[in-house]
C-alpha cells in the first residue's frame, strides 16, 4: 500500500530515516570514545559512572534505541495503515534523543538533562507508536508498547541511580534495558525472519512454527529477565538460558532453507539469530567458566543486536524508499560481513587465547566502526534523497 510523503524534506517523511543516519553515525562515535578509554587510556569523566557503564548505557539507550524508534515509527504504519510521526513531530522526537546524547557528554549538571530529554524521548516515543495501535485496534501489538514502556522505566532508573536516589539504579537500569532489547529483538524476528525467507529465497518454502514453542520462550524469556535482573541468583537463571538456547535452537532450525546464502539480507538475519541463541548457551557456560561471561554479553550485543540492527537497517532503507531490495548497492554484503567478523572475533577469540584480549577487542572495535562508516557511506544518499516512488513498505 502505497502512502505519500507528508513532509517536504524527505529527511523527516519516516522515521527510518533520522533514526537510522543518526543511529549508525552514533555507532561509531560511541566506539570511538570507548577505543580511546579502552584501548588507549583515555581519560573521561561521565558523572561518576565508569567507562563500562557509559559504554553499555550508550549502546543500549543511544545507538539501539535510535535504530528501534526508527523502525518501529515505520513498521506501525505498515501494520495499522495509520501515519506515525512526520515533519515538525518527528524532528522533535528526534531532538530529544539527540539532546540527551549531547547533555550526556557536558560538565556539571549535564546528566539532569540527558535524564530529562531521554525521558522525553521514551513517554513521546511510546505515544507515538500507542496513538494508531489504538486507532487500529491492533492489540496483538500493545506487547511491543509494553516492552517499550519498561525500557523507558529502565533507562529511568539508571538516571536515578547516577544520581544517587536508588541504590540499584544504574544495574538495574542497564541490565533491564540491555536484556529487554534482547527480547524484543527476538520478538520481532519471531515475526520478520521466517516472512523474509519465505518471501526472499526463489522457491516455495514451508518453514517450521509453533504457538506452544512462541509461548514457552516467551515464559521462559520472562522468568530468565526478572531472575537475572532483579533476584541475581545466577544458578536459576543460568539453567533458564540453557532452556532458552535448545528452544531457540529448535525454532531457527525449523527456519532454516539452502537458499538464505545467496541473499545477504537472508544470511545477515539467520545468523544474528545464532549469535543471540549463542549468546544464551555461553551465558549458561559461564556459571562454570567465568571468563565467557562478557563473550556471552556481547554475542547477544555485537553479532545479535548489532549484526540484526544493521541488517534491518539496509532492507527497510532500500524498501521503503521505493528500491528493490533484492539490488542493494554493491558493497552491502561487505559491510555485513565486515561487522560478522567483528562478532565471531570479540565473541569467540578472548576465551581462548586471553593474553591477547586488548588486541581481539581492539580489532572488533575497528571493525565495529568500519561497518556502520560503510553503511553510513552507502545508504546516506538514499536516506536524505526523495524516494524513487513514495516511501513502500517491505
Amino acid at each position: 500500500m502505497n502512502r505519500p510523503t507528508h513532509s517536504p524534506l524527505p529527511l523527516l517523511s519516516f522515521g527510518f530515516r533520522p533514526f537510522f543516519l543518526a543511529g549508525a553515525a552514533y555507532a561509531i562515535i560511541a566506539m570511538s570514545i570507548w577505543l580511546g578509554v579502552y584501548g588507549f587510556g583515555l581519560r573521561a569523566a561521565f558523572h561518576g559512572l565508569t567507562p563500562s557503564q557509559w559504554h553499555a548505557h550508550e549502546l543500549v539507550y543511544g545507538y539501539s534505541l535510535a535504530v528501534i524508534a526508527g523502525f518501529l515509527l515505520t513498521a506501525v504504519t505498515n501494520w495499522t495503515s495509520r501515519p506515525t510521526l512526520q515533519g515538525n513531530n518527528l524532528l522533535l522526537l528526534f531532538l530529544f534523543w539527540f539532546s540527551a546524547r549531547v547533555a550526556f557528554y557536558l560538565p556539571g549538571p549535564g546528566i539532569y538533562g540527558s535524564a530529562v530529554f531521554d525521558t522525553l524521548f521514551s513517554a513521546y516515543l511510546c505515544f507515538a507508536i500507542l496513538k494508531p495501535i489504538i486507532r487500529a485496534r491492533q492489540w496483538k501489538q500493545i506487547g511491543i508498547v509494553a516492552k517499550l514502556i519498561f525500557i523507558g522505566a529502565g533507562n529511568l532508573a539508571f538516571y536515578l541511580g547516577t544520581m544517587g536516589y536508588l541504590d540499584q539504579g544504574v544495574h538495574w537500569g542497564l541490565y533491564s534495558g540491555f536484556y529487554l532489547i534482547v527480547g524484543l529483538v527476538l520478538t520481532l524476528s519471531r515475526r520478520l525472519i521466517p516472512f523474509f525467507i519465505k518471501l526472499g529465497v526463489d522457491y516455495p518454502v514451508e518453514l517450521r512454527n509453533s504457538n506452544r514453542l512462541d509461548i514457552a520462550l516467551l515464559i521462559g524469556f520472562l522468568l530468565f529477565f526478572v531472575i537475572e535482573v532483579f533476584i541475581g541468583h545466577r544458578e536459576w537463571s543460568a539453567a533458564l538460558a540453557g532452556l532458552l538456547f535448545i528452544l531457540h535452537l529448535y525454532r531457527l532450525l525449523g527456519w532454516y532453507t539452502p537458499g538464505i546464502w545467496r541473499k545477504p539480507l537472508l544470511w545477515s538475519l539467520y545468523l544474528a539469530y545464532v549469535f543471540l541463541i549463542l549468546g544464551f548457551g555461553l551465558f549458561t557456560a559461564s556459571v562454570w567458566f567465568a571468563s565467557l561471561k562478557f563473550p556471552a554479553l556481547h554475542g547477544f550485543a555485537v553479532g545479535g543486536i548489532g549484526l540484526i540492527t544493521l541488517s534491518m537497517m539496509t532492507r527497510v532503507s532500500l524498501g521503503h524508499t521505493g528500491r528493490n531490495i533484492n539490488e542493494p548497492p554493491r558493497g552491502m554484503p561487505f559491510f555485513l560481513l565486515v561487522l560478522l567478523v567483528a562478532a565471531v572475533i570479540r565473541v569467540g577469540l578472548p576465551p581462548f587465547l586471553p593474553q591477547l584480549s586488548g588486541l581481539w577487542i581492539l580489532i572488533s572495535q575497528l571493525l565495529w566502526m568500519t561497518a556502520f562508516a560503510g553503511f553510513l557511506v552507502l545508504y546516506l544518499p538514499i536516506l536524505v534523497k526523495a524516494s524513487k516512488a513514495s516511501d513502500t513498505p517491505h
